[in-house]
């Protein structure tokens, strides 16, 4: 009978477990007295109404934004990221992206080189996912329009230096679209001081909130197309979508439930705080490495230790298939990593992965050291 993975380390993927507010959250909005935001002036439909903008606030204050409605609610970080991308370029623009780009970055920016001509670069990084600012600088032409960047790779676990990216962009006219798939809740996010235009996130990863939430800031002198139309509960009379936010982006009945579970998850984080969070999950990152290191015949990827990285910590076992060891960390161990490509070929390109992918191990803020030495005996073990 297959063993039931108790130690959970796939927090790149999503967080798990959730806080126990996040569930009462939202079994709150359903089972309570609430309807259809913006979709009536009466009590049910004002309380979930004020349960969303409740989160917009909380999310507000947490990546320094001044106006709460600059945030758009979306299903997830891919649906904000192409109503980015898609929502800003034309025939003709020039983009600049990183070679640790995720999927939901790089398909939609290749569907627009094939169906509208836009021009897209992607630009080398080393191994340890560090990015040459000179090489950037050189990148830029002047139908440049974007720069996209992975704040961190989710192979990697490297954080790019997202300010000089966006004072280099801004000097050459482009927006610099910032994906916080892997950031967002466990690493300082700053709009303001870091000068981000897009802002892609996720909530239920760090920010600890259910699946089918995420959202997009958009900085109030950018404007984008709309990437769905349709009913807001405002201005209904018109043939075009609002020009209000967050209206203007957010077409269709609201996920108040999934909201209200993400603004239960952003107040645990803004309580613990993320300079904690991340101290944490460095601290247990360097004990897998150091431990992990000392194996002959496991490499790890990445950041050397002692650098800044996020919670990840992706490696391979010599003369084993990725796939395989994560099997065994599953069926004998109770451990549940990820292994492959992760959506991001580019990323395994970068660190030479391309040829079989790689295990990932990725750390929480409920993550344990007990975790992280059963982690370490495992791939001990496996490795012989």
């Amino acid at each position: 009978m297959k063993q039931q993975s108790v130690i959970y380390l796939d927090h790149a993927a999503t967080s798990w477990p959730k806080p126990a507010g996040v569930g009462e959250a939202m079994m709150e909005i359903l089972n309570g007295p609430s309807a259809n935001s913006g979709r009536g002036s009466y009590g049910m439909a004002l309380k979930a109404a004020r349960t969303i903008f409740q989160t917009r606030v909380r999310l507000a204050n947490l990546f320094h934004i001044d106006n709460p409605n600059d945030i758009v609610f979306t299903s997830n970080t891919t649906e904000a990221l192409n109503l980015a991308i898609k929502g800003c370029l034309k025939p003709g623009d020039h983009v600049i992206a990183t070679m640790v780009e995720h999927n939901s970055v790089r398909r939609p920016l290749e569907y627009l080189k094939r169906t509208q001509g836009i021009q897209v670069e992607y630009l080398a990084l080393n191994s340890e996912g560090e990015l040459d600012l000179t090489e950037l600088e050189r990148a830029f032409r002047p139908e440049t329009k974007l720069l996209v960047c992975a704040h961190s790779s989710n192979l990697l676990g490297s954080i790019l230096p997202v300010g000089e990216m966006s004072r280099i962009a801004h000097e050459h006219g482009a927006l610099i679209l910032v994906d916080a798939a892997q950031t967002a809740g466990r690493y300082h996010v700053d709009v303001s001081s870091m000068g981000i235009d897009l802002l892609a996130f996720p909530g239920h990863k760090s920010l600890l909130g259910p699946q089918g939430t995420g959202g997009l800031y958009i900085h109030p002198n950018v404007d984008l197309e709309p990437l769905l139309h349709g009913g807001t509960g405002s201005q209904s009379e018109a043939l075009e979508m609002p020009l209000v936010r967050p209206d203007r982006y957010e077409a269709g009945t609201l996920n108040a439930v999934g909201i209200a579970g993400l603004g239960a998850g952003v107040n645990q984080v803004l309580e613990i705080g993320v300079e904690q969070i991340y101290s944490h999950e460095w601290k247990l990152t360097q004990n897998i490495m150091t431990e992990l290191g000392k194996i002959k015949k496991v490499t790890l990827l990445g950041p050397e230790p002692g650098k800044p990285r996020t919670g990840i910590v992706a490696f391979t076992v010599e003369d084993q298939d990725a796939s395989s060891v994560a099997f065994q960390l599953d069926r004998k161990f109770g451990i549940a990593v990820r292994a492959g490509y992760h959506c991001t070929p580019l990323g395994h390109m970068t660190a030479g992965t391309s040829a079989g992918g790689a295990v990932r191990a990725s750390v929480g803020y409920a993550t344990t050291e007990g975790d992280i030495d059963a982690l370490i005996a495992a791939i001990q073990y496996i490795a012989k």
